[in-house]
């Protein structure tokens, strides 16, 4: 709804890379799963970039607690890694970007964000 902005085109294009993991772990161990996204297209965008952002960040606290219940039940140890490097991801990248978004009241900050434009949240 806003264009391509940050922070969102940066994880956007994380949780691209993201999911092909986890798709990889569920292809390895014969688990099927959805192809197409039931949800694509049924949720309203919020009503300006500041609610995105703030939706983000909750979002990522939801995501980093559901990690804490989940990872101590898993036995597979590429899942378990694979989850722990998501969790980390959503941690230490994706809610500070979120916050950063929010602390500006929805404004984008200067620069390419420490992707540089390509998306991976880390400095290469």
């Amino acid at each position: 709804a806003f264009g391509p902005v940050r922070p969102f085109v940066n994880i956007i294009e994380a949780e691209r890379r993201h999911a092909g993991r986890v798709k990889a772990d569920m292809d390895r161990l014969g688990i099927t799963y959805d192809r197409d996204n039931p949800y694509l297209g049924k949720i309203a965008a919020p009503s300006s970039l500041l609610a995105a952002c703030e939706q983000g960040a909750e979002a990522e606290i939801e995501n980093i607690a559901l990690y804490d219940r989940l990872l101590p039940t898993i036995e597979d140890a590429t899942v378990l890694a694979t989850l722990t490097a998501l969790q980390r991801a959503s941690r230490e990248q994706h809610l500070p970007a979120f916050e950063r978004c929010v602390a500006r009241g929805g404004e984008m900050g200067p620069g390419q964000g420490r992707g540089q434009g390509r998306g991976r949240g880390r400095s290469q």
